[in-house]
């Protein structure tokens, strides 16, 4: 399988230490179309006996952050606002709390630390030993800050939940975006056949990631096209999911990344009751639809995972797996990141270089 990545020639990450009590942290203030987003000073984060103190040298931005900004998600992930944005990173160990035993002052080290509170998108952040992994030791922290939560979630979609099997057929649309561009590699190290969807221009791009079949949408839909496959990763909004139960087969599997959320992961998060039921009505047409069809629907709302973040450096370091960049970008160009991840054209992540001025 020959894989396309974009080379990148950066500075190294030196470690630096603090000699103020403060940091540069991109922040919004307030939810929806006027968040005043910016960046801004901040303290540095104190920690706790379970953390570490990291030095971000990247961070990659991913379709949720703009949603968070918008509020989208205001009742499900809880904020202190002004909040720092920002999951994926890759940076040194400049501290640990006193009961970290895994992790050492000058480690380099990635993580997600989505749905803790904090933020990547700083000079430091704080990250849950748990949540940590050492760098891939053939990935520059660019790279590497790539991979996180878009590994992350194709992991625990294709491994966890839906248990994928050698021979058995996945359908992952959107096979040039950030989740796709890695669900592709890692459904194809566990035998797969592999089938996607993208623009007339990424077609054979997308072949060389791994896919099997490759549907240019602008001339075909999926629906017209696939048969019997065991699963879909869903990873459209709109009717793509109801399209989707035409091409599983009884007994397939439906594991969606963007809904519609439901009572299972409300019950999971602990919500109150008005918005179980709002999740209930919100999921209740596909999860019928699905019933008629034999078809198992689930919501999945990713995890970090550090143990699971150490199997796929593993697997980045024997090259079965490899990050796609779609560009990378300064620090102070961060807001504009997030505009074009907006568009839905990326190939692959945005990377913040917080190296380069």
């Amino acid at each position: 399988m020959t894989i396309i990545i974009i080379k990148l020639t950066i500075p190294h990450c030196a470690e630096q230490s603090m000699r103020t009590d403060t940091m540069q942290a991109v922040t919004f203030k307030r939810y929806g179309k006027n968040p005043a987003l910016g960046i801004e000073p901040k303290p540095i984060p104190t920690l706790k006996p379970d953390e570490l103190l990291v030095k971000v040298c990247a961070a990659s931005l991913n379709p949720i952050d703009n949603m968070i900004i918008s509020g989208t998600f205001k009742p499900v992930l809880h904020m202190t606002l002004p909040a720092t944005l920002g999951s994926d990173l890759a940076g040194i160990v400049t501290a640990v709390g006193s009961g970290v035993t895994r992790f050492t002052p000058g480690d380099a080290v990635f993580a997600s630390i989505f749905d803790t509170g904090q933020g990547a998108l700083a000079d430091f952040a704080v990250v849950p030993e748990r949540l940590a992994a050492l760098k891939p030791t053939n990935l520059s922290f660019v790279e590497a800050a790539a991979l996180p939560m878009v590994s992350l979630t194709s992991w625990q979609a294709l491994h966890e939940h839906a248990r994928l099997q050698a021979g058995e057929k996945v359908f992952i649309p959107a096979g040039s975006g950030g989740i796709g561009s890695i669900a592709i590699q890692l459904a194809k190290t566990l035998g797969a056949t592999v089938a996607t969807t993208t623009s007339t221009e990424n077609v054979d791009w997308v072949r060389q990631l791994g896919a099997d079949q490759v549907i240019d949408y602008k001339k075909q839909s999926f629906d017209e096209v696939l048969r019997h496959y065991d699963l879909v990763l869903g990873t459209l909004r709109g009717d793509a999911l109801e399209k989707s139960l035409a091409i599983l087969r009884p007994g397939g599997k439906i594991i969606s990344l963007v809904g519609p959320l439901d009572v299972a992961f409300a019950r999971k998060r602990r919500l109150n009751r008005v918005l179980t039921a709002l999740f209930w009505l919100m999921s209740r047409k596909i999860k019928r639809l699905a019933r008629r069809q034999g078809i198992d629907y689930r919501f999945l709302f990713v995890q970090p995972d550090g143990e699971q973040l150490k199997h796929i450096a593993q697997l980045v370091e024997v090259g079965q797996l490899r990050p796609v960049i779609d560009r990378v970008l300064p620090f102070t160009q961060s807001a504009q990141g997030l505009a074009w991840l907006a568009q839905g054209r990326a190939k692959g992540k945005v990377v913040i270089d917080l190296e380069t001025p």
